[in-house]
């Protein structure tokens, strides 16, 4: 009824084939499908991690086999976002994202019935390249339903709770339903999700324009996935290893060589998968800078709250995401404000005022340190998921705005993967400093302080490179 209310009440126009944005009672149907698809990419990021022990136990699997249960999914998805947007932009956004839905769907269901490890394994890879087909056209299909600026900054900040959410929620769900009906529960919550998404998006999404003279660059897009595969699995291992151990080093360096050329294929490209001038628009790699650091910041503080509550002060899995659910409380709050404020303010000063207030949630936190009461940590997160659901609706705007007719998919393709990144490496940098010899207390102040300095630099960023509301084509 919320959303029914909220896209009443938007002013936004009729896309051709579509439902009304405005009035007609099925306007909010765009959003909540898209939001449902998104929901379940990043639910199932975080779902898994109190599952992975009983997984491990009940299936017999290796810690090798453990790691990539966990890991393997993120890699596919990270690595072929990019694909995705290209795919996208030339097949139709709506037709890659309802692929998506249907490829994501039919792999939890492969999850929820491994035999063994191994079978496991294989399904959360196919999972993962589900994930990377429906993130890219996910904002694609909002900017297309929701075609006035108010409309798409409201949807587009619904859209950023769901992974605040998401995150934050998994381990909840995780405890809860392993605790109760078993780990396959973690996937199969996942099916009616995704039966019910993909029939509201069929019914009520516009069709997607094609680009079918857009070819799809190869050799760039394996460039590109290796980049950034590499990159991610160098940053998960940095976690386990540390950030000197030889196999991490190679693995930065190969990304860096994957990156470099695909940066030399983009220049020779005839039809590049992310033209060079993009890169150069200052709103649209600002806006993809920003993305990283927030998601920095805000899941290196997940990871590292949710490693303290149950190895120091002893939280069960569910005990966990009950102390980690304030984080979540205030997302949705904060962007359906930042997307009723945009219209007055413009992006940037929501965009400047929100890291702001994650720099000093996550600074508080770490003045306060490892061992305070639990009380005193709430304002902390709150700030922190207030702060980084208030900027993202800005920065999406900002990145989405950037991008010229017929590239939507590969904007959101860049805005998703840098986010990644940015996840990875705060994870990556959460876990080594916990492992390190100065223990736990040190390791959460200190990477408490390096969250508050990403947000704080974004804050700096977004200040030169989000247009103001001047600026607003």
């Amino acid at each position: 009824m919320a959303l029914a209310r909220w896209a009443g009440g938007s002013g936004a126009g009729r896309v051709a084939g579509a439902p009304a944005a405005s009035g007609g009672p099925g306007s909010w149907a765009p959003l909540l499908a898209v939001c449902a698809g998104y929901f379940m990419v990043i639910l199932d990021v975080t779902v898994i991690n109190v599952a992975v022990p009983v997984i491990g136990r009940e299936l017999s699997a290796s810690l090798t086999g453990i790691q990539w249960i966990t890991d393997g999914y993120t890699l596919v998805f990270a690595g072929f976002l990019l694909t995705g947007g290209a795919l996208g932009d030339r097949l139709g956004n709506r037709r890659v994202f309802c692929c998506g839905v249907a490829v994501f769907t039919a792999a939890s269901a492969a999850c929820a019935l491994a035999p063994d490890s191994a079978f496991l394994v294989v399904a959360r890879l196919v999972e993962g390249l589900g994930a990377a087909l429906i993130v890219p056209g996910s904002l694609a299909l909002l900017q297309q339903a929701y075609p006035r600026p108010a409309a798409r900054s409201r949807a587009f900040g619904l859209w950023g709770s769901m992974a605040g959410i998401a995150a934050s929620a998994g381990p909840l769900l995780g405890g809860l339903l392993v605790s109760t009906v078993g780990w396959r529960w973690v996937f199969l919550v996942n099916l009616p999700v995704g039966a019910a998404c993909l029939v509201l998006t069929l019914r009520h999404v516009a069709r997607s324009p094609r680009h079918a003279s857009r070819t799809l660059d190869w050799p760039a897009q394996c460039a590109v996935v290796a980049a950034v595969a590499l990159l991610t699995a160098a940053l998960n291992e940095a976690g386990r290893r540390g950030w000197s151990d030889p196999a991490v080093l190679a693995g930065v360096g190969l990304a860096v060589l994957a990156a470099a050329a695909f940066w030399v294929r983009e220049r020779l490209a005839r039809s590049p998968v992310l033209p060079l001038s993009l890169l150069r628009s200052r709103a649209m790699s600002g806006g993809a800078v920003i993305g990283l650091l927030f998601n920095f910041g805000f899941y290196g503080m997940v990871f590292t709250a949710s490693l303290e509550f149950q190895h120091q002060r002893g939280f069960g899995a569910l005990r966990t995401g009950l102390a980690l659910f304030p984080a979540v409380a205030v997302t949705m709050f904060a962007s359906v404000l930042s997307g009723r404020l945009a219209r007055r303010t413009g992006d940037r000063p929501l965009v400047v005022c929100g890291m702001l207030v994650a720099a000093l949630g996550l600074a508080g936190w770490a003045v306060a340190g490892a061992e305070a009461a639990y009380p005193l940590l709430v304002a902390p997160m709150m700030a922190a998921g207030f702060g980084t659901s208030f900027a993202l609706t800005g920065s999406t705007t900002t990145v989405m705005g950037a991008a010229p007719p017929g590239y939507a998919g590969a904007a959101s393709a860049l805005f998703n993967t840098t986010r990644q990144v940015g996840s990875a490496t705060g994870v990556a940098l959460g876990g080594s400093l916990l492992a390190s010899a100065a223990g736990y207390s040190s390791g959460v102040r200190t990477s408490m302080a390096v969250g508050a300095f990403a947000y704080l630099t974004a804050a700096l960023l977004a200040w030169s490179c989000v247009p103001a509301a001047s600026e607003r084509p």
